[in-house]
Order: structure tokens, then sequence, then C-alpha cells
């Protein structure tokens, strides 16, 4: 395989075709570069990072773009560039590699291998001179070529103890399944690495972390826990009204790098967005506050406006940089706001924050934190709601950041499921389309193989599909299709659910438990992961562990049970000292022991039958399992409602919790009525 040249060119990805013009003699991942690489008796540089990072555009300019520290790249190392959101499960085993030698993990991943792909040492950034305490890059690529090439003993001896300790990483520690009393109990816990006072957890960098807060919630309205609802809510309201919010143009950035949410990280990710409209939406239905219906409205029209492909997917991301800057698209000088606006520039400015020497290097970033947590009157957000599109019209004829728009089956399906979930709520079926728009792309352009045996793809762009599907495409896919099934009723997506959970079954499980992110047939790896923490996205494992017990609740099948508590069971042992880490998995294991199903019978379509199903989907009910059937069809025989009928010919609803379901229930009011009333189950 010929290596003297930058072999970008053909890639798809817009983080490898950024660097397809570099000095640097890139190649993509793959076992034939590895194995030039022995044969050029060689170590590999592995750099790692994505399309809207920030950091990975400062070195790629300083370093990669420079001819004298790229002749030293091409002359001592095989150069491999990687695109994480392509790879995550490549990039899962090197940043815990990076971890292992006691580092902070980040992107850019910059890392040392062997030509087996094994890691003996690493960093994240380098600056091309020494800065910021740390080495310059030139320097760093001599000693660690000196030391491989001189010193193979200490080589051999670190590869060896990583590769260990990563082997160690999937052995777990199992434990019992958690009890409602040790749910409720972590959720408080939860209140220790929390800030009061500006929400968020405590210090900076603050991310949403949409996972801890959801199990916060659930905690907090289960158990009537005033604190605990206090802080999500606060948490939210700064989210929605400070800098980390596009007032503009909507949505959310990746996270905000101060500890007031003020000044954002200016990229903005799918997944955070599809799982903050998730997590609105059911505080939401708690507090009825319109500060969260605005932001989950402005959200979509970004996601629906700016974040399209053709076809129906959606992108997974914007960039920090325009022309070079950070953050650049998206702030504003006091005298453009002036010039735009006229007479209406004093009331937007007072809003919004906006001042002559501005919040952030003398720029502004527009926020309301300073002029209210909540919204102003309907007259005055009215006229916001005006100038704010007057803004985004002259913000669009800028030079727009970086647009990657490959699209990910994963991020796509955490967006179905929002969307569905949204449109539901809010009684707008055009969210619902587009839900059903992008899931049907996904199933016709993200799957490869024969009907008997298809398998996710996990990336798409321009027409090509690629990389094996992991375990967290599959699982994301699963409950996507079990949302829409819950919307709809249709069995075709039922069907869907369960054919993948036999097939992440087949391809993923270890049989010590849980799921391995990779496929069992993955040939590229020094070793297969079991993630079982949330991070940005939640863990492949805690999506799992809910899509089996919330598939157990909808058909009675044990196995599914089963699976789900030897999933929970294979990471139960770390939950004592790392729940923060770990909400999805005790979200799945409150579903597990406290479901409620809800079964809907309609003979047809008919307009009682769509109130009935609004009332269902407006109440906050995270352990729902809901089941809408013709009047003809049959429960499994393990359903509490198994024999339940219509009556009278009647729209009827059963609400069950354990063995016991409600008195059959046949209208919207009383539907309602009941799911407000149902008896919160803590032990």
């Amino acid at each position: 395989m010929k290596l003297a040249q930058n072999n970008l060119g053909s890639e798809t990805s817009p983080y490898l075709l950024q660097h397809r013009d570099n000095p640097v003699h890139w190649q993509p991942w793959s076992t034939e570069v590895l194995a030039a690489a022995k044969a050029a008796n060689k170590p590999v540089l592995l750099s790692v990072g994505y399309a809207a990072c920030h950091w990975c555009h400062v070195m790629a300019h300083e370093s990669f773009e420079d001819d004298g520290i790229a002749a030293l790249m091409n002359e001592l190392f095989v150069n491999i560039k990687l695109d994480r959101e392509e790879r995550p499960d490549l990039d899962s085993v090197y940043q815990n590699a990076l971890a292992l030698l006691g580092q902070q993990g980040g992107w850019p991943l910059t890392m040392f291998l062997t030509p087996d792909g094994e890691p003996f040492w690493g960093g994240t950034y380098f600056p091309k001179e020494a800065r910021y305490g740390r080495p310059g890059f030139g320097d760093v690529l001599k000693s660690v070529s000196e030391i491989y090439t001189q010193q193979p003993d200490n080589i051999r001896h670190n590869v060896a103890q990583i590769g260990q300790a990563l082997i160690k990483m999937n052995s777990g520690a199992t434990g019992s399944m958690p009890s409602l009393a040790m749910i409720d109990q972590c959720g408080h816990g939860c209140l220790q690495i929390m800030d009061g006072e500006n929400g968020g957890t405590n210090g900076a960098p603050k991310f949403p972390q949409p996972s801890l807060l959801a199990l916060i919630w659930r905690v907090g309205v289960r158990t009537n826990d005033t604190d605990l609802k206090r802080i999500v809510r606060h948490s939210l309201d700064r989210m929605c009204q400070g800098g980390i919010y596009d007032h503009v143009g909507g949505g959310f950035a990746r996270y905000a790098v101060d500890d007031q949410w003020l000044v954002p990280h200016f990229e903005k990710m799918l997944y955070d967005n599809a799982q903050l409209i998730d997590l609105l939406c059911d505080v939401w239905r708690e507090t009825g506050n319109p500060l969260y219906e605005a932001r989950i409205s402005e959200t979509i029209d970004w996601i629906l406006r700016d974040m399209r492909v053709p076809g129906g997917a959606f992108a997974a991301s914007l960039d920090a940089d325009s022309e070079g800057v950070e953050g650049k698209f998206y702030v504003w000088d006091e005298a453009e706001i002036n010039a735009i606006l006229g007479n209406d520039a004093a009331l937007f400015k007072d809003i919004y924050n906006v001042s002559p020497s501005g919040n952030w290097e003398h720029k502004n970033i527009l926020n309301r934190t300073q002029s209210g947590l909540g919204l102003a009157d309907r007259t005055t957000e009215k006229k916001l709601s005006e100038i704010r599109t007057k803004l985004l019209a002259v913000r669009n004829k800028r030079i727009w950041p970086g647009w990657d728009d490959k699209a990910l089956t994963d991020w796509n399906a955490m967006t179905i499921a929002a969307l569905a979930e949204a449109a539901m709520v809010f009684k707008r079926a055009d969210w619902l389309d587009y839900a059903k728009l992008a899931y049907n792309f996904v199933i016709n352009s993200l799957m490869t193989g024969e009907s008997n045996d298809r398998r996710f793809l996990h990336s798409y762009r321009n027409g090509k599909a690629q990389h094996a599907g992991m375990l967290e495409d599959y699982a994301h896919m699963i409950r996507a299709a079990l949302r829409l099934y819950e919307c709809f009723g249709e069995d075709a997506y039922l069907r869907e659910a369960t054919e993948w959970c036999e097939a992440v079954e087949n391809l993923f499980a270890d049989t010590k438990g849980g799921y391995f992110q990779s496929a069992s047939d993955a040939d590229d790896l020094v070793v297969r992961q079991k993630p079982h923490m949330d991070n940005a996205v939640p863990a492949g494992n805690s999506v799992m562990a809910q899509n089996l017990a919330r598939l157990y609740a909808l058909t009675g099948d044990t196995k599914y049970r089963d699976r789900a508590e030897i999933t929970i069971a294979a990471f139960a042992g770390r939950l004592n000292e790392q729940f923060p880490n770990m909400p999805g998995l005790l979200l799945a294991a409150e579903m597990l022991q406290n479901p409620l199903q809800i079964v809907l019978i309609a003979k047809e379509r008919s307009q009682m039958y769509m109130e009935m199903r609004r009332a269902i989907f407006a109440a906050y009910l995270p352990n729902r399992a809901i089941t809408i059937l013709a009047d003809t069809d049959a429960l499994p025989d393990l359903h509490p409602a198994k024999g339940k009928t219509a009556i009278d010919g009647h729209e009827t609803a059963y609400v069950c919790q354990g063995p016991v379901c409600s008195a059959p229930v046949t209208n919207a009011t009383d539907l309602a009525k009941l799911l407000a009333n149902l008896p919160n189950k803590s032990t």
C-alpha cells in the first residue's frame, strides 16, 4: 500500500477531508495501513478528532499544515487520521488508554501505537512550540520515536500494562439489581455534585448532562422531593436563558466554558439537542413552563431548518469556528444591533445583555440570564420574536461555520425519538412526519445485507453508507422504533425492534453479561469495549437495558426481563461509587421494577381515540409501555391486561401497575385524571 502521500481525498468524512491537503501523509484507519506500518517498522501516530472540534482546528493549523512538522511526522511515523464520530468504538479504546496513562482525555486525541494498533503513549492537543505547560509537538515526535527505536523493552512494558488494564475494564463489577430505594438514594446523592446557584454540575466547564438530570428529575417527581425538582428546573432555566442557547437561531451548544452558562463552546451537536428536547418535554409535562415549550419548538425549528440532509436524515454538527475564528458567526457588536434594529434596539439590548464593551472578548453573546429566567409578557415576547427573525436574516448572510453533513445512525435515532415525543406532547403532526421520514431513511440507506440478515451501518454521506453498526446504533434504533410503536400502535415497529434485539444478542452480547460496543466480527480493535457509563451520549448498555425493560413490559416475554437483569447486574457493583456516571442503568432498573402498562383499545382512529392518546402522552409517565390495539387484537399471555376488552364498542383504556389494572376508562377526561393521580411507587 502506497503511504508516501496523503490518502484522505477519497474519504467522505468532512473531518478527514479537512486534512486532505495537509503535507502530512495521512492515511484513513484500516488493517492494510497497520500492515504497512509493520512492514516499514514504524510506530503509528493516530490523530483523532471531529469536524466541529475547535482545538482540532488549532492543532491542524499550527502543526499539520506546517511543512517542518509534517516532514518529521512523515519520516518517523505512519500517520492515521480518524473521525471519532465515524468510529466511536476505536476512539473509546484509545481514550481509555490515555486515561490509564493518567491523562485527561478529549479531542484532538494524539496516540502513539505499535503497528499492531497497541497504544503505548499519548496526549491530546500539543502546541507547535512548548507553551501552556505542554511540550512542543516537534519535540514530542522526536522523543517518542527515539524511545520506540532505542527502548523497545519500555514500549513492550507499556503495551502490556495498558492492554491488560483495557481488558480488565471489560470485566465489570457484578452486583445485585438496585432496588427503588437505592435508586432514590442515588438520585438524592447527585445533589452533592450539583451547583445550587448556577445549575448543572459544580464548576466549569458545564455540560448539559441530560441523562443525569433525567435521573434526578425522575426521582424528584416520584418521591416528591422539592430540592431535586428545583435543581433540575434551575439547571434548565439557566441553560435555556444562557449563552449556551442560540437565541437567534435555536439549538444548544455543546457546553459552556464558564460556570455561568454564558460562554459556549460554539459547536452545535445533533445529539445534545435531541436529548435536551426529550428532557424538556418531561419537565414541561410537570411544570407547564412556557420557556421550555418555546425552547423545544425553537430547537426543533433549527434542526429542521439547518440540520436536514437530502432524503430526510439529520446532519451531525455545526462547527464552532467560521473564518478561522471561534464563535464569530454567533456574536454581535452593539453598533451592529443598533443599525439593524433602530428603535427596537433598546428593548433587545436590555433583554439580551448587549453592551458597548460586550460580555466576551469585546463582543456580545446573547443571553437572558441578567433579565430574568422566565419569559416576559406575551406582547413583549411577540416583539422579541419579530426582532430575532430580523437578526436571523442578517446572520444568515455571514460566512457560516463548517457543516458536518454526515448522518449517523445513533444520533439520527435519538432525534427521531425526540421528535416523536415532542410531536405527541405538543400536538404537532408535522414533527411526527419528519420523525417517520428520518426513520425510513435509516432503514433504507443505513442498513445492508439480505432480508434475513440485515445489519446497520453507522455513517452516511454523499450516497455512501459505511462502517459497521455499533451497539449504540442498534440500541437507539430499537428505542426509536418502540417510541413510534407507542405513537401509532403499528406492529411493524415492534417487530423491527424485536428483530434488532435479537441481532444485538447475536452480535454484541458478552457471555459474562452486558454488551460490547463492537460486533463479534470486528477485526481491527485491540480490545472490544463494554460501555456502561453515560457521557455526552448515553452508554450503549444503559440504552439497551432500558429497551429490554420496555420490551418486557410490552410483550411479557421473560427473555427480555432476564437480559435486562443480566445487563444491569454486570455493572451494578460500581453503582455505589459511580452512580452519577451511570444514570441510564438506574433508569433501566426502575423501568424493570416499576413499569406502567397502558392499553388503549380502539376499533378505529376516531376523535376520541386521538384525544385519549394525547392524554397519555401529556402525562409524565417515564416508565410507560403503551400498547394500542384494534378491538380484535389480543395482548400477550403474560400482560396484566390480558383478556380485557373494549366496553360496548367504545374506545377503552386500561392502566396497569404491577399485576393490578384499573377499571376500564372510556373517555379522555377520565383517563387524564386517572394518569394524574397514579400513586408513586417508591420504597
